[in-house]
């Protein structure tokens, strides 16, 4: 497969780089300490584009394909993961579902402001009963009129303090469990929309990941996305293209924890000479540059799978597998080599190992990546 890069990838590459040199990895550590949302940083992502990578310009997106996606979501993330998660769910959970099952009103009215960057999206699927287990779902909309009545609480929504709209699942037939879940988009302004806690998070500190309580909040019929009560095909075509993006922030967090690694490697002195002139520092080093390589190349294949309209479900389920266990061994090696001071909130190495382990949590666990790809390769 040839992954040879377009003039315009590496613009977007070298543009996504320079604006996490300069805006992002000046202020990640005090964000991180903090709980700090990046507000400024998210509003320049939107100026830039990076908010709607992949929606067509007709409806204010970029209009670039998915790998040019996964090469700036890796510079993102390597600047500062909780700023690359804000920018993987705005494009990939919300963005495109809006714009793969809306309609045109919808995408002019809901999408347009979101993948421009005006609004800035959540998306609320998981609940204190149903994480992976999507059919456990008690969010409920009832149909009123031209009316839909939604009701339920959502968990571990990210962007969800900021959000100005959600794509909020909603079980409209209970008894059809996950046959009977649809979705809908319900804008923050509307009365009943209640923000609950804003989780203390082990890692991506800056993202706000919160609780988002909907108290009989009435929404119109044209705010329901795609078919009744198929809500969830369009969860799971969803997370998808999702998981590309959550392998791309892996791959961008193993790459900085890799890079201060190396650097201290080289300037701490220990029995007089540098660390990197050791073996076993040198081993490290290698197999880290070397599982980095390889999540990276997962991760293009899967989006230039996307690209090309084939089906990705499976080389997207890979990628994320195998990115966000090489974020969290990178990140751990990282905090080995810089022992002591590795587990001091004075140098990076221990943030990334704590943004690393979300990786391999949400947008569908590991386990839930090996049902995945254990299916494909049975041909279930």
């Amino acid at each position: 497969m040839d992954f040879g890069l377009t003039q315009e990838q590496e613009l977007i590459r070298d543009t996504a780089r320079d604006f996490a040199e300069k805006e992002l990895v000046p202020h990640a550590r005090q964000w991180d300490e903090d709980r700090s949302f990046p507000v400024e940083a998210v509003r320049k992502l939107g100026e830039l584009g990076f908010l709607g990578m992949m929606v067509d310009p007709r409806w204010g997106g970029a209009g670039l394909d998915s790998v040019s996606y996964v090469l700036a979501l890796e510079e993102i993330s390597r600047g500062c993961a909780s700023t690359g998660v804000i920018m993987s769910v705005n494009n990939s959970l919300v963005c495109h579902p809006l714009e793969e099952f809306g309609d045109d009103l919808q995408r002019a009215r809901l999408l347009q402001p979101l993948a421009s960057g005006a609004w800035l999206g959540a998306y609320c699927l998981t609940e204190p009963q149903a994480g992976s287990d999507a059919g456990a779902t008690k969010t409920t909309a009832v149909r009123e009129g031209d009316e839909w009545i939604v009701t339920g609480t959502k968990i571990f929504v990210t962007n969800g303090h900021y959000a100005d709209a959600f794509v909020v699942y909603a079980s409209t037939d209970p008894a059809l469990k996950t046959r009977g879940i649809t979705a809908f988009v319900v804008e923050k302004s509307r009365p009943g929309v209640k923000l609950g806690t804003r989780e203390k998070t082990m890692g991506i500190r800056a993202s706000a990941t919160s609780e988002i309580v909907f108290d009989q909040v009435r929404i119109p019929e044209a705010n329901r996305v795609g078919e009744l009560n198929r809500g969830f095909k369009v969860a799971m075509v969803t997370l998808n293209g999702g998981r590309i993006g959550i392998a791309a922030q892996a791959v961008g967090i193993a790459r900085a924890a890799f890079e201060r690694a190396l650097a201290y490697a080289q300037t701490r002195q220990q029995f007089d000479a540098p660390l990197s002139e050791f073996q076993a520092i040198r081993w490290k080093l290698a197999d880290m540059a070397t599982k980095i390589e390889a999540a990276h190349l997962l991760t293009l294949t899967a989006a230039h799978l996307k690209d090309r309209g084939e089906d990705y479900a499976v080389p997207a389920a890979r990628a994320k597998l195998l990115a966000s266990r090489v974020a969290v061994e990178v990140a751990d090696e990282g905090v080995q080599i810089h022992g002591g001071y590795g587990y001091v909130s004075e140098y990076e190495a221990e943030r990334h190992y704590r943004d690393a382990k979300i990786t391999e949590i949400y947008e569908g666990t590991s386990e839930i990546q090996r049902v995945v790809i254990a299916r494909g390769a049975l041909k279930e």
